[in-house]
């Protein structure tokens, strides 16, 4: 079972959250809280895998809970899944440098919210695809900066690379290179590694500069 943690100031949607996500098999809701301020302690007596995060709330934003979970006070650490929306950019800047696993907008079909729970509980990156454009292109337009290389990379890490900027999950390019998902985790390591990148965001933009991929 992957064990949620559901945190959103609003009643409805927290009820709404635990009602779609206990509906699923493999999924277990094992806490709510309305702001970032029971977060550590919540997640300290549940252990959760996923702290589905709000951004906005009074009190402790989810920002600060972010930081909280995710700064050594817990081991292992929770995945962190942050929701949000078209107008929080900023947010999602600092969320990623904080080190949440993944970005969804808040006005997401069902279907994609529960997947999103499984791919970051699975340890892999998901950034919603209306959130990635936009912070790609925000990045490079306020960061202008020279092509980088990448003679560095195989072809096959050079593959590998342009699939994490389309999106796909490790389980995703695995099926589409036709390869063990172990194989892509390492190819992935890699690449971090060659390129000096710390996660799937900065390699998306790693490859927009780099001309691998256009907007």
């Amino acid at each position: 079972m992957i064990r949620v943690l559901v945190v959103d100031d609003q009643h409805m949607v927290r009820a709404g959250l635990r009602a779609l996500l206990d509906a699923e098999p493999d999924i277990e809701v094992v806490g709510e809280a309305a702001d970032g301020s029971a977060v550590l302690g919540l997640a300290r007596q549940t252990r959760p895998d996923v702290v589905l995060m709000d951004v906005r709330m009074p009190g402790v934003d989810g920002l600060t809970a972010t930081r909280a979970l995710l700064g050594g006070a817990l081991e292992p650490a929770p995945k962190v899944l942050v929701l949000t929306t078209f107008d929080l950019d900023e947010y999602v800047y600092e969320a990623l440098a904080a080190g949440a696993g993944g970005f969804l907008v808040k006005h997401a079909p069902p279907a994609e919210l529960t997947r999103a729970v499984r791919v970051v509980a699975a340890g892999d990156a998901l950034i919603a695809p209306e959130i990635l454009r936009r912070l790609v292109a925000d990045f490079v337009r306020s960061r202008p900066a020279p092509r980088p290389p990448v003679a560095d990379l195989t072809p096959r890490e050079t593959e590998v690379l342009v699939l994490i900027a389309e999106g796909l999950s490790n389980a995703e390019i695995a099926a589409r290179l036709v390869l063990a998902e172990q194989t892509v985790k390492t190819h992935v390591g890699h690449i971090f590694t060659k390129l000096g990148l710390r996660n799937r965001a900065q390699a998306v933009v790693y490859a927009y500069r780099a001309g691998l991929v256009r907007a």
